[in-house]
């Protein structure tokens, strides 16, 4: 094996030039296919991390996963029912003292209820949809994704007692209100509360900005007319990857529909999976190409040496160490391309590290590319290079092989 690896080395540092060029060329792809990795892996992690941030892992709420069976139903063998109209029923999550103790007893988390009714806060003249959100500060505190983005007051002014408010920037703009001016709460069951601003925030998603107002739970009950009711349980979990499992066994027990994040985001995910198999489809491409290059060396090389590869089967050598030989030298260029192209990688990905712009669109700002440092991406273009590279090398070695030195040494064609 050493006098073979030293015969490969003989045979790549013999064309230096062309030698060169395919080096330069695995180098080239396996480090924009690196970079390219980290740049797509890195806006996926911050756009599944923001996810993970603003939502609940698992959200349960007074809603049935399927429609409740009819009593009309266990009277009758009936085929299909129509006309009937569904009984109002506000009543939220039945004994939620319950359901919130059973939580407690084995819930690897933090969680926090609501309860959310739709209504109208006005000021002056003005008026804004919104949702009334009553929460219990205290809980509220682990869960709630506006807790640290406040931009005038803070959180902790709501659990100060009163009929505080507190709402997003976007909404005190188009109230024309600030901090300290009471506004009016107005439920759609018609019950109106004066309550006074007491904190602004601005989490950057407009639904939420200029859509949200929370209040204190019981203030949410009364403007509801539903004492003692919620109908929203919102879990933060130690390990979100878990959110699937906790929600099967929270609907398992409560029988209230619980969606796990994974779930409420299912069409985005399944886009990132078609997404990354393009990517690795381009990386194998890139490879692909380069490898002609090393294809094309590997094929001058053996048509060069015909001559001497009569002269080591003449003097013993077997097929198996031709084909070893040019497969090796393959290999040998696709090993350096790929060592090349790591260093190259990991420049590229410094580079755009370092990039760093103001964008200011719907509230949100960003100042620098989302990037993903992974060993893996490195791997994975390593192995797609000296993957194609043998492939390359195969062909010209298996053709060496199977040459006639005899013919070969008689000048036959």
């Amino acid at each position: 094996m050493p006098l073979i690896l030293d015969i490969a080395v003989t045979h790549i540092a013999g064309r230096g030039r062309q030698t060169l060029v395919a080096l330069i060329g695995v180098a080239v792809g396996v480090g924009f296919s690196v970079a390219m990795a980290a740049l797509m892996q890195g806006g996926q992690d911050d756009f599944v991390r923001q996810l993970v941030d603003t939502m609940p892992h698992v959200d349960i709420t007074d809603e049935q996963r399927t429609a409740r069976r009819q009593p009309v139903e266990d009277l009758f063998n009936a085929v299909a029912i129509s006309g009937l109209r569904p009984r109002d029923d506000r009543r939220g999550i039945i004994n939620p003292t319950e359901a919130i103790a059973w939580l407690e007893s084995w819930m690897p988390g933090r969680f926090a209820v609501s309860l959310k009714t739709q209504g109208v806060i006005r000021y002056s003249s003005r008026e804004v949809g919104a949702a009334i959100i009553g929460v219990e500060p205290e809980r509220e505190r682990g869960v709630s994704p506006i807790v640290d983005d406040f931009v005038a007051g803070n959180f902790a002014a709501l659990a100060a007692g009163g009929n505080n408010v507190l709402i997003g920037d976007t909404m005190a703009s188009r109230l024309g209100a600030g901090l300290g001016d009471t506004i009016t709460a107005v439920s759609s069951e018609g019950q109106t509360r004066n309550v006074k601003i007491t904190g602004l925030f601005h989490t950057g998603t407009t639904a939420r900005d200029e859509g949200e107002a929370y209040v204190l739970l019981k203030n949410a009950q009364i403007l509801s007319e539903r004492p003692n009711a919620i109908n929203e349980i919102r879990i933060k979990l130690d390990d979100p990857n878990r959110a699937p499992l906790v929600a099967h066994r929270a609907e398992a027990e409560l029988g209230y529909k619980a969606v796990a994040w994974q779930e409420a985001n299912e069409a985005i995910l399944q886009a990132f999976v078609i997404r990354n198999i393009i990517m690795y489809t381009v990386v194998g491409a890139i490879m692909l190409v380069a490898g002609f290059g090393i294809f094309n060396i590997i094929s001058t090389i053996t048509h060069e040496k015909t001559r001497d590869i009569a002269i080591m089967k003449s003097l013993g050598f077997p097929e198996a160490d031709m084909r070893r030989l040019f497969l090796l030298e393959g290999v040998a260029i696709g090993a350096g391309g790929s060592a090349l192209g790591c260093a190259l990688g990991f420049a590229l990905v410094y580079a755009l590290s370092l990039v760093s712009f103001k964008i200011a669109a719907a509230g949100r700002e960003m100042t620098h590319l989302p990037i993903a440092w992974s060993a893996l991406h490195y791997i994975i273009a390593s192995v797609f290079a000296v993957g194609s590279a043998a492939v390359a090398g195969f062909l010209p070695a298996r053709r060496a092989a199977r040459q006639n030195p005899v013919d070969i040494i008689r000048g036959a064609t």
